[in-house]
């Protein structure tokens, strides 16, 4: 891996759930912490199926690759917030909010329920990344 490979942090999230998008191409982290990549969780990738591997169910939480290490849901947003540029109005409101690990693990699920009702309202399928069965729809 070369020295660029290193300092590449990847985010893989649900590009088809509308709130998800908007924040993920509105986040962005310093230049000194490295090259913020976003993936779309429902094309398949050697990441997505790391994150199989590691049993993480990407319908329930993102996850923030970065120096080898997989961050989930809370964590992620966290590690977004540590890392954030704090330029624009997202960057700085996520990085307010979500760099105390308290407060991403109180909010974070309240996140994910909203989206989930999101997606259910329209009408899209789960990723369901690790084929859990009758786990189609929201």
């Amino acid at each position: 891996m070369n020295e660029s490979e290193n300092s590449d942090i990847y985010l893989v999230y649900d590009r088809e759930c509308p709130a998800c998008e908007f924040y993920c191409q509105r986040v962005d982290v310093s230049p000194a912490a490295g090259k913020l990549i976003r993936v779309n969780a429902r094309r398949d990738s050697s990441l997505m199926d790391e994150i199989t591997s590691a049993n993480l169910d990407i319908d329930a939480g993102m996850v923030l690759k970065k120096e080898g290490t997989m961050y989930y849901g809370s964590d992620a947003i966290h590690q977004l917030a540590l890392l954030s540029s704090k330029t624009g109005l997202v960057n700085r409101l996520a990085h307010t909010l979500f760099r105390h690990p308290r407060i991403a693990k109180l909010l974070y699920p309240v996140l994910a329920a909203c989206r989930n009702l999101l997606l259910k309202a329209l009408r899209r399928t789960r990723i369901n990344n690790l084929g859990l069965i009758d786990n189609e729809r929201f």
